[in-house]
């Protein structure tokens, strides 16, 4: 294992703690009677206090500290002044512990009392400290100068998503994303269960894909020696039990689609998918509306959302514009009666990418999404999709060659998708089999089985049904203003993380090092130098090696040199 110069000196502070008899990962229970949240909301000067949380700062000044504990709502100061802690002779624990052997970072627990310092400031007074955890690895901890001005901060990307723990710590605002996140799951809960709907769990290994239009992953059960495939969707399962008499059944469901990736796909989502008996997608839109309100105010305390530049209003109710009528606004083009080659014909000639291998619903989809669907930035029902396009859809009562079905659009997303569910296992299989040819004509997003347990199901009767699902990473994502769906997952996919090259340092490089170590902040270059005591030459050679494989920076600030550790 190849280890950072830091790395090294906290596995060597680790073996110190060790030889003065300190367990720095004790397994005994800490047991804490308050935090930095309930300290603030209820303080009382002098009540006596036991916290626990991470070292995020300190400010040595001699025999006084003043340093922030951070736990999970919030941080706070505490005081470390070594008479109150070494109460006898021995200073070892402030002295050498915590001066020397303590990092940024750390985890530790703190027994003390209230107090405010002269300018009001709430603080503990530490009368005893544990240390609970020792970091071995630095944290990224942005830097903050006396105007203020934030420096280094935490922000790539790519590292925030690979190392969510580090970014939760050090970019707590982070947490309160996923915090809305859970919010939202619970409001939703709440609402179909005050509903009367049952709360059901399906399978997500499946011998057949289906509920949905994509590739699915496969894998391999080596007992049965059959190929199963991770779900896509959970439809024709809830639509089972439907069947089996629930008169209405929701699920949060992990779906796996092995598609691209971009800011609003990830292989791996949750879904929200709900179906009830005896309604039809009218009663759901009007559902659905309210469930929306009710969820944004839930999480955000109002009924209005931020998204870029956009304000969203989810106050019911909303506005609903047929698939065919947006088509025909943003395009001039009536799709009604138009036969496959003539939709072929119309979407090449307005600049959209077609192949001979897509069908009639493809092709609308395409002209749909590609002059369209941008343009509804307020959430908007977009109703009545050709019957090409929804395999799993009653047929309109009555336009002919349309279906009974809403996608909600928020920002030129979608966001919801709904049905009146088909129920005429006749008219199923029939549908089936047209995805069928579909998929041999080379539509690789196409219905590739028939699933006959589902269609036997239907032919014990489905009663009229209306079904939902909900894209909930999508949606938070709304109510967050977040851009990319990867800031609303904990651990997005990623591609596999390159190695770091391996760093082979010399003494005169590990003596600069050092020097950096020993300190909080950035120092000048010409002190470093001078404390290096290396010739010119050396030094040259040590600085260069140093900044060019990035485990130190210099910077100009006000005329003058620093020299800091990344």
């Amino acid at each position: 294992m190849s280890l950072s110069e830091q790395e090294i000196i906290r596995r060597e502070k680790l073996q110190k703690l060790t030889d003065l008899g300190i367990d720095a990962f004790p397994a005994a229970e800490y047991k804490i009677t308050d935090s930095t949240k309930s300290i603030k909301q209820d303080f009382e000067e002098g009540k006596k206090v036991v916290i626990a949380g991470r070292l995020m700062s300190r400010r040595i000044q001699g025999k006084a500290s003043f340093a922030e504990l951070q736990d999970s709502e919030g941080r706070i100061q505490v005081y470390f002044n070594r008479d109150e802690i070494c109460t006898g002779e021995d200073k070892t624990l402030y002295n050498e512990v915590y001066k020397h052997l303590l990092d940024i970072g750390d985890i530790i627990g703190i027994e003390g009392e209230l107090f405010k310092t002269q300018v009001g400031e709430m603080t503990v007074m530490v009368r005893n400290f544990t240390l609970l955890t020792k970091s071995l690895r630095p944290l990224p901890l942005p830097k903050v100068d006396a105007d203020g001005n934030v420096f280094d901060g935490f922000t790539d990307a790519e590292l925030r998503y690979r190392q969510r723990y580090a970014d939760l710590v050090v970019n707590p605002h982070v947490k309160e994303i996923f915090v809305k996140r859970t919010k939202l799951f619970n409001a939703m809960r709440t609402f179909f269960n005050d509903a009367g709907y049952f709360e059901v769990e399906t399978p997500i290994l499946q011998s057949i894909p289906g509920g949905a239009a994509a590739r699915p992953f496969i894998t391999h059960h080596n007992a049965l020696d059959i190929p199963l495939y991770l779900r896509i969707a959970n439809e024709l399962y809830l639509k089972r039990l439907i069947v089996g008499g629930f008169d209405g059944v929701y699920e949060f469901s992990k779906n796996f689609r092995n598609e691209g990736m971009d800011r609003t796909h990830n292989p791996e989502f949750t879904a929200m998918e709900i179906y009830v008996a005896y309604k039809d997608y009218n009663w759901m839109m009007d559902f659905t509306e309210k469930l929306l309100e009710f969820c944004a105010t839930s999480v955000n305390g109002t009924s209005e959302s931020i998204f870029g530049e956009h304000t969203i209003n989810w106050k019911a109710p909303y506005p609903r514009v047929s698939m065919t009528e947006a088509i025909q606004k943003y395009t001039g083009f009536d799709i009604t009666g138009k036969s496959e080659q003539e939709l072929f014909d119309f979407a090449k000639s307005i600049g959209i990418e077609v192949d001979e291998t897509m069908g009639k619903g493809k092709l609308i989809d395409e002209i749909f999404g590609e002059k369209c669907e941008g343009n509804f930035i307020q959430p908007t029902f977009i109703t009545d999709y050709p019957v090409e396009m929804s395999p799993l859809t009653k047929k309109h009562r009555s336009q002919e060659g349309l279906t009974e079905r809403f996608e909600l659009m928020v920002c030129g997303k979608e966001i919801a998708n709904a049905y009146s569910e088909l129920n005429d296992p006749i008219d199923q299989r029939q549908r089936f089999e047209h995805q069928l040819l579909l998929s041999e004509k080379g539509d690789d997003e196409a219905g590739q089985f028939i699933d006959e347990d589902f269609l036997r199901a239907l032919e014990y009767g489905m009663p009229p049904t209306s079904g939902l699902g909900i894209g909930m990473d999508r949606l938070i994502m709304f109510l967050t203003n977040n851009p990319s769906i990867q800031e609303v997952l904990f651990f997005p996919q990623m591609r596999p993380e390159k190695k770091a090259p391996t760093v082979e340092l010399g003494e005169d490089e590990k003596v600069i090092l050092e020097i950096l170590n020993s300190q909080e902040d950035a120092l000048e270059l010409n002190e470093v130098k001078i404390r290096s005591q290396l010739s010119g030459k050396k030094w040259d050679k040590a600085s260069k090696t140093l900044t060019k494989n990035n485990l130190v920076k210099v910077e100009k600030i006000d005329e003058v040199l620093l020299m800091k550790l990344i």
